[in-house]
């Protein structure tokens, strides 16, 4: 009980740094950028900065958490496998908007693409995470996919989606950077350094994102939190897969030797 406590106030905090993030985003596109628009315009490059904090890493980050609610543990697991799969389709699919909104405006503002290094960690991200969500369709939610595939696959299928939460951190961190140095030094070379209202801001939602990992990772970690039945569903299924399979070798066999006598 004491632990289920802990773990909401834990979800909580998670919950409401995931809102601020997503507020702190807007408001500064908004209020600092020069709003949103679709139009090919650094306005259109506004949503690139919102989709990909919504999506990557709040919509993301609660998706990853989402087996660890104790609420979740006395029910049958298909229906949240089948939320989990579709939070992280939501997140996929924000995060595809996201990079056709900057690609278009390089193009349409003749930028170059994929010159710097929040790019790279940012496109390779996207990258893993789309691996990751078909994989993760084909091992869990597929009735094709066998009972020691699933078992194999999920230790990969956890630690791929705790690469792709540090390579998030990492792309939204830096892209904060870039957009503060491009965005103000524009104006003037000490204006960055100068520290004005927006860098605060922008700054700050930095903090926050880097805190909502923080806690992320708290919950990914503590074991008392873990699904009851996570270690031993998928040792309990491959046990019932090789019973299954020496069922079927022993009728095997049985019909051999019964083949052999009657020769």
């Amino acid at each position: 009980m004491a632990s289920s406590r802990s773990f909401y106030a834990a979800f909580d905090l998670c919950v409401c740094l995931g809102v601020l993030c997503v507020v702190f985003v807007c408001f500064w596109n908004s209020h600092w950028r020069g709003g949103f628009a679709w139009d090919g315009t650094e306005s259109q490059f506004n949503w690139h900065p919102v989709l990909m904090v919504t999506g990557m890493l709040v919509l993301y980050g609660l998706g990853a958490v989402l087996y660890r609610l104790p609420c979740t543990w006395s029910q049958g697991k298909q229906p949240w496998k089948i939320l989990h799969a579709g939070l992280m389709l939501s997140a996929l699919l924000l995060s595809i908007t996201g990079l056709t909104a900057v690609f278009q405006v390089h193009r349409n503002l003749k930028i170059p693409d994929m010159y710097s290094m929040h790019s790279w960690v940012g496109l390779c991200t996207a990258a893993i995470f789309a691996c990751q969500w078909l994989l993760g369709v084909v091992g869990f939610l597929c009735p094709c996919s066998s009972l020691r595939f699933r078992g194999g696959l999920k230790p990969l299928h956890v630690w791929m989606g705790k690469v792709v939460l540090m390579l998030v951190l990492a792309s939204c961190i830096s892209g904060i950077n870039e957009n503060l140095f491009f965005a103000l030094n524009g104006v003037s070379a000490a204006a960055y350094s100068s520290l004005p209202l927006e860098a605060w801001f922008a700054n700050t939602l930095g903090v926050l994102i880097v805190a909502f990992g923080v806690v992320l990772f708290g919950i990914l970690s503590k074991a008392d939190w873990q699904h009851p039945d996570a270690n031993n569903e998928e040792t309990a299924l491959l046990l019932r897969e090789d019973r299954s399979g020496q069922l079927i070798d022993n009728r095997v066999r049985v019909k051999e030797e019964s083949h052999d006598a009657d020769i």
